[in-house]
């Protein structure tokens, strides 16, 4: 397998950050990845913040609602970093997603949650940074017929910023699972914002379940132009997960050996500054789901469990229907998109060939952590933040491409925009 995870050289002094709803961190460590210095993040759950501030000690972690930030207090926050107007690189972050999810059960203009995309850009009108980042569920792009793309957008202009929306796939940047992201990318800088966009750098083909075109433009990439730009191989779940240890359902521990060397240049990225295994638990199944698992093939789901044996509700379900229920993973593919519970019922979340659910250490790597990112918190709380996070490999793309974009611009050098079907030269300046 050659994967593209290798460190990027980078410039004399690492960019400047700040990471708003931050969770536990994985934008935060995917720009640390990609040589950002992130200042000052931002988490409302106490929990998430605890794991954020043990992985990220340089940052300072503000704990509380980001709307408790007025104006005037985010003012105090740049003068305490030390920061000019204008000085900040990047201004990063994932308002919450739930109201614009396609699979929430009611999705409303009315929800609070749909509008914190403002708070977040009350840090931009007073950072002025020179990129704005903003990440969110692929759902928000039909949410309220397309109002909510357009206000970012807008919104994002009225403050000086030339702002584009893609949604990309995680894979095409060596993650090894499903999760679609609609990212805006934005500048004050004289350049197309479309330059900040990461070509794909692993070819494999995603299947978009949702609304993909907005303005009359696709957002994602053309097969095509993946094949073009992508040469490596997809990251495999058994390029990600092969060397952790067997354990049994329900147990591991909170630190443990690894027990082995790493089997692939993937595994290798990952433990680097790592000397022990944390959080290689997994959640218990009860008696009826383990008479279960034996019966599921790599690859496999609910409908190779014998009928006798599944849950009531699905004994009277059509064999098209929960297609990734009770699905255990397939070595050889990429993982469903991880959640915050690893739960059979939810989807496919059983270990390739140990007949348990996965683990969090191995929904980590799933998600592309580093194993020396650690989650504190019960084990369900720990299995819930790796689930909302982006993961940091995708969030490193990003972060490269914006490295490289601001070095070519501020030593006066063409910048090439990668075009959703093609790579377009553009002028420096409009």
């Amino acid at each position: 397998m050659s994967n593209n995870v290798l460190p990027h050289s980078l410039g004399n002094l690492p960019r400047t950050c700040i990471d708003l709803f931050a969770g536990a961190g994985g934008l935060s460590t995917g720009l640390e990845l990609a040589g950002f210095n992130v200042l000052f993040a931002n988490e409302i759950v106490p929990v998430y913040a605890t794991s954020l501030a043990q992985n990220h000690p340089q940052t300072n972690v503000y704990v509380d609602d980001i709307r408790s930030l007025a104006p005037n207090n985010i003012r105090n926050v740049r003068e305490s970093l030390g920061l000019e107007v204008g000085q900040l690189d990047l201004v990063a972050g994932g308002p919450p997603c739930q109201g614009f999810s396609i699979n929430a059960p009611s999705r409303s203009t009315s929800d609070d949650r749909n509008h914190l995309f403002l708070n977040y850009l009350d840090f931009v009108n007073e950072f002025r940074p020179k990129v704005v980042l903003i990440e969110n569920v692929p759902g928000m792009v039909s949410f309220s017929n397309g109002g909510t793309i357009r206000a970012i957008l807008d919104s994002l202009e009225c403050l000086g910023y030339k702002a584009s929306v893609r949604i990309l796939y995680a894979p095409h940047y060596g993650v090894p699972q499903m999760r679609w992201r609609t990212i805006f990318l934005a500048t004050r800088l004289p350049f197309d914002p479309d330059s900040l966009y990461p070509a794909p750098t692993h070819n494999i083909k995603g299947r978009p379940n949702f609304t993909a075109k907005f303005a009359g433009r696709s957002l994602i990439y053309s097969h095509e132009h993946i094949i073009s730009c992508a040469s490596n191989a997809a990251t495999t779940v058994w390029d990600a997960i092969s060397d952790l240890p067997v354990i049994p359902n329900g147990g591991g521990d909170p630190t443990m050996a690894y027990g082995s060397e790493p089997n692939t240049l993937y595994q290798k990225f990952l433990r680097l500054d790592s000397n022990a295994l944390t959080n290689h638990q997994c959640a218990g199944l009860g008696s009826a789901n383990t008479k279960r698992l034996p019966y599921i093939p790599p690859g496999g789901s609910w409908r190779d469990i014998p009928h006798e044996l599944l849950p009531e509700g699905m004994k009277r379900a059509r064999r098209s229907d929960h297609t990734k229920r009770y699905g255990r993973l397939d070595p050889n593919g990429i993982a469903s998109t991880i959640l915050t519970k690893c739960d059979p019922h939810w989807g496919a979340y059983i270990h390739p060939n140990q007949d348990r659910v996965l683990s969090v250490r191995e929904a980590a790597r799933l998600q592309s952590f580093p194993d020396r990112v650690t989650f504190a918190g019960s084990l369900s709380e720990q299995y819930e933040q790796v689930g909302n996070a982006v993961p940091p490999l995708f969030a490193r793309a990003i972060g490269y491409q914006i490295q490289d974009t601001l070095r070519l611009y501020e030593r006066g050098e063409q910048i090439i925009a990668t075009d959703v079907q093609s790579q377009v030269a553009l002028p420096l300046s409009d």
